[in-house]
């Protein structure tokens, strides 16, 4: 399997594990203020970043591309911007609000990178090859 699915699998177990430590806290507390940063957490860090992962291990040449990983380092920075300025956000902090924009602005650049990964063909991809991260 390549190095950024690898990658991709880590990091959305991280988000996992973060999404349901905040489900199990709002559960505990009765406090539910935080849901929308726990559905973004589950949602874009695990699901998102496990259906990445998938691609690149089905499309190793793909994965092996600078954009493949440039494309995660954006997403991953994005969203990992974001879900803690968001549980701050709805928690009471609304003055973090102008984080929560720009971080989603980065993740949704994450996502168009994706896009172009995903649209490039494999001939294309062949030609671009880099190292592979070891």
């Amino acid at each position: 399997m390549p190095r950024l699915a690898q990658l991709y699998f880590k990091t959305a177990i991280i988000f996992l594990i973060i999404g349901l430590m905040m489900g199990l806290h709002m559960a505990i507390s009765q406090d539910h203020a935080a849901t929308p940063a726990h559905a973004h957490t589950n949602l874009l860090g695990w699901v998102t970043m496990a259906i990445f992962g998938t691609y690149h291990a089905l499309n190793p040449l793909k994965a092996e591309r600078r954009l493949s990983l440039l494309q995660y380092y954006v997403y991953t920075s994005g969203v990992g911007v974001l879900v803690p300025s968001l549980y701050l956000m709805t928690t009471g902090h609304p003055e973090i609000e102008p984080i929560v924009a720009a971080a989603s602005v980065v993740a949704f650049v994450g996502v168009l990178m994706f896009a172009v990964v995903i649209f490039t063909s494999a001939q294309a991809v062949g030609q671009q090859r880099v190292a592979p991260l070891r």
